[in-house]
């Protein structure tokens, strides 16, 4: 087999909840068991924090990464979903795995996999450990797949636990309420490992205490004493300056009203890492404005570093195109706040978004000042352009409909002028076809 068919073999033969949704998602850890047992039990080979959350969890899981990099590290992230290719999920210092890996994996355990009837993400979670082991990794960063308690990543015990927040998604599968939702979140709390909590409401707070005095683990409010106590836009537009309630200052590239609780939490992250002894490699002078160097270099090259994409994200200039993969309520509602500060003479917005998501409260957020491109990502679970626009004109937000993303885009560039706004996004899916046009 070549890498073309063994990804077909994965996205098309096993279990997948990112094209099937809940007819594609296994419930348990057996099968995640079994391959780790076959495998060697890899994920005892090396160190990982682990990071859970309704949104947030790719910013943080990226800018973590990109700072323990720079000081020195041996860096496996694991995160989903990819946008543009499969490898994009297993990385090593920012580098993908390797198309003859991904081949070897498959093939060399073909007969088990055959057995198991293992899940899309199951196999590639065991991938990704047994990667990283044989790479000689010195910590892991794992980003949950969905919810927590059951995903296939929580079979590892972690030197750190993040939580960045909890919102309605998934509902389907975590629960109809917030308090279920975040007991499935915190199914990753392991005793003596102390787990930071980004963002907190009475409601999921009385379930982080509940479960966290049953496993006998230390939580960390980050919301308690929020760190940053600025961030605002840099000059030219390409990045936040933030400013610490320490007097400390420095600038990161990631965008977005969302990226100040997201650097909060990475902020409280890099505390508890160094209260553990890890940080070391990291030579830190006395000289503050040395560290403010360091931090800005970090949080500055988080792409270049870790290979980050769709988090605001602008792809080119003369007009403006930004896209985020933001897909829910939670995000929504940073997203919306960020457009209505945008700006520009016109909007276009190239939009389309999946079945299972809260569409109704998602539509009342977008802007009615903007032309609308209704479209769909290549997912099974996609809506309906044209339902959309059906949808969309009863919150008077008015469009045509374009059965694919690129052409979708393509007809809001052919409208735009120089100095309009485009945005494409409400789906991972619309922003992955979109992507896939510049690559």
């Amino acid at each position: 087999m070549n890498y073309q068919e063994v990804t077909k073999y994965l996205f098309e033969q096993t279990a997948n909840y990112e094209r099937q949704g809940t007819d594609g998602y296994k419930v348990g850890l057996g099968n995640m068991m079994a391959l780790d047992e076959h495998l060697g039990h890899p994920h005892q080979q090396f160190r990982s924090i682990h990071v859970a959350g309704t949104n947030g969890k790719g910013s943080v899981s990226h800018s973590l990464a990109s700072q323990l990099q720079f000081c020195g590290y041996k860096v496996g992230l694991y995160t989903s979903p990819h946008l543009v290719d499969f490898r994009e999920r297993i990385r090593v210092n920012g580098e993908p795995v390797n198309e003859e890996y991904v081949v070897k994996f498959v093939e060399d355990n073909r007969e088990l996999l055959a057995s198991l009837k293992p899940s899309f993400f199951e196999i590639t979670t065991a991938m990704a450990f047994q990667y990283f082991a044989e790479q000689d990794i010195d910590i892991a960063i794992v980003e949950v797949g969905l919810g927590g308690r059951l995903d296939s990543t929580n079979i590892i015990t972690p030197i750190l636990s993040i939580i960045t927040n909890v919102s309605p998604d998934h509902t389907q599968l975590l629960g109809n309420t917030i308090e279920e939702i975040a007991r499935e979140k915190a199914g990753i709390m392991k005793k003596g490992v102390p787990c930071i909590i980004g963002e907190s409401t009475a409601e999921t707070r009385a379930v982080f205490d509940d479960v966290a005095k049953d496993t006998g683990t230390s939580l960390i409010y980050a919301d308690d004493k929020v760190v940053i106590e600025s961030a605002t836009p840099l000059e030219n537009g390409k990045g936040m300056h933030y400013r610490t309630i320490h007097g400390m200052e420095f600038d990161g590239e990631l965008l977005g009203n969302f990226q100040k609780k997201n650097t909060n939490t990475v902020l409280y992250a890099l505390f508890e890492l160094m209260n553990l002894g890890y940080l070391c490699n990291c030579e830190i002078p006395e000289n503050i404005s040395r560290i403010q160097q360091e931090m800005t270099h970090a949080f500055m090259n988080i792409s270049k570093l870790t290979g980050l994409q769709g988090r605001w994200q602008t792809v080119r200039e003369n007009p403006t195109v930004v896209c985020d993969t933001g897909h829910n309520i939670g995000a929504w509602e940073y997203l919306s706040q960020q457009l209505a500060q945008v700006e520009c003479h016109e909007m276009h917005i190239v939009f389309g978004i999946l079945q299972d998501k809260d569409i109704y409260n998602i539509m009342q957020k977008l802007p009615k000042n903007a032309k609308y491109y209704w479209t769909k990502g290549t997912s099974k679970r996609a809506f309906p352009e044209a339902s959309l626009k059906i949808f969309g004109e009863q919150f008077s937000l008015h469009g045509e409909c374009y059965p694919h993303a690129k052409e979708a885009y393509e007809a809001a560039l052919a409208n735009a002028e120089s100095d309009d706004f485009i945005f494409v996004g409400g789906s991972c899916y619309v922003v992955a076809d979109f992507l896939k046009t510049y690559h």
